[in-house]
């Protein structure tokens, strides 16, 4: 039967992949993960292993190409699709040489693909998103039960596919009698809202909330040769420009309430350069003090707004939490709160993407609903998900 284990000892919980490739384009994250427990008391995580893959520059290039309308598009994304997964499938291949795990020990795959439209709602009504990915291929390579395409059945139900994460975060992150945010700095940025387990009328929310560091990444390659700021340097090493942080906090997306989601289709370089063409004499280093101070004030602002009363608990994942000068200013402008990365929860923050996928993949082999209608705005809960048998 698709999504039962073959070979998991009695009386254990079943093991999932996740594989999570995020806007930044950096490379593919990997985890091995079993879940114990679920609704109410929460899911106790164990992660077995975790590997990371760089992107290959020559596919992280097509991948960015294939944002926007260009050439022969059909043929270029069906080709990276198929080196995502190859690339994807090394992972899984790392992930069980690390543990000694049989693919017949695991029940399946959660992958999510590589984002290169995401325009729900939009056009007919319906809209789309658009993961890069081959399931079949994957599990060909793998020969494990692949489930992938999670995002297109809540946009089905008119929903915006995304972010899918906040369903996962409640389970692993609510606390018991306080309420607390989940803060993702991925290429783009999502917050997830999480009510106390106590509080029996609480609602988990979440919404994309702004760039994170797909602006960043971008503008320190383009300037320093080099793939991201590491620990924020350069940017604490320059002065935010007022004026331009304020044209950037204006962006219509800010402001409007969610459900919301972004993603590159918005802000990509041909948005930053409009930014930037009245503030021709800004110096480099200072456009990375004021794209970081964005990034937080964007975050900060949106949970000023939408937080739960009584928060004051903000846990950071993706690896905008690596990005120490962020996270000063993202504590800095939440005075009173508590701001550390997830791993003070006991989930390292560059596995919480990919965990949250093996999650849905769990959720998915249960025919449990994988999203949160209150936070996409779906008509209701659907099971996310497209089965590849291996």
């Amino acid at each position: 039967m698709p999504g039962t284990p073959h070979a998991n000892p009695a009386g254990t919980d079943p093991l999932f992949i996740g594989l999570m490739s995020g806007t930044s384009t950096d490379g593919v994250d990997g985890v091995i993960a079993r879940f114990r427990g679920q609704g109410g008391t929460g899911a106790r995580l164990q992660t077995l292993a975790h590997v990371f893959a760089p992107m290959p520059e020559e596919l992280r290039q097509t991948l960015l190409a294939l944002n926007l309308a260009g050439h022969n598009e059909l043929h270029m994304g069906t080709l990276a699709a198929n080196a995502l997964a190859r690339l994807q499938a090394s992972v899984v291949h790392q992930l069980l040489d690390q543990t000694g795990c049989m693919p017949r020990e695991i029940t399946a795959v959660g992958s999510h693909g590589q984002t290169v439209r995401h325009r729900p709602a939009e056009f007919d009504g319906t809209g789309y998103t658009c993961q890069l990915n081959n399931g079949a291929l994957l599990a060909e390579l793998c020969g494990i039960d692949v489930v992938c395409d999670f995002r297109s059945r809540d946009v089905a139900a008119g929903g915006q596919g995304a972010p899918l994460v906040p369903a996962c975060h409640a389970e692993l992150f609510a606390l018991a009698d306080a309420p607390r945010a989940v803060l993702n700095l991925g290429g783009i940025g999502n917050l997830s809202v999480l009510p106390a387990r106590n509080d029996a009328a609480g609602r988990v929310t979440g919404f994309d909330c702004g760039p994170a560091n797909a602006l960043m990444d971008h503008w320190c390659q383009q300037h320093l040769g080099q793939p991201f700021d590491r620990g924020g340097a350069w940017a604490a090493s320059g002065t935010v420009n007022a004026a331009l942080l304020e044209q950037l906090l204006s962006e219509p997306f800010l402001a409007q309430r969610p459900p919301k989601s972004t993603g590159r289709d918005l802000f990509n370089v041909a948005w930053l350069t409009r930014q930037l063409a009245s503030h021709g004499d800004v110096a480099p280093v200072d456009v990375q003090a004021t794209l970081t101070e964005f990034t937080a004030r964007a975050a900060c602002d949106a949970l000023t707004q939408h937080s739960l009363p009584g928060t004051r608990d903000l846990l950071v994942c993706g690896g905008g939490a690596l990005n120490d000068h962020l996270m000063r200013r993202l504590a800095a402008l939440l005075p009173g709160w508590r701001v550390a990365a997830t791993d003070s929860a006991g989930v390292p923050a560059m596995q919480v993407e990919a965990v949250a996928f093996a999650w849905l993949a769990r959720a998915f082999c249960q025919r449990d609903a994988g999203n949160r209608a209150e936070v996409t705005g779906a008509r209701g809960p659907r099971v996310l998900g497209a089965l590849y048998p291996a």
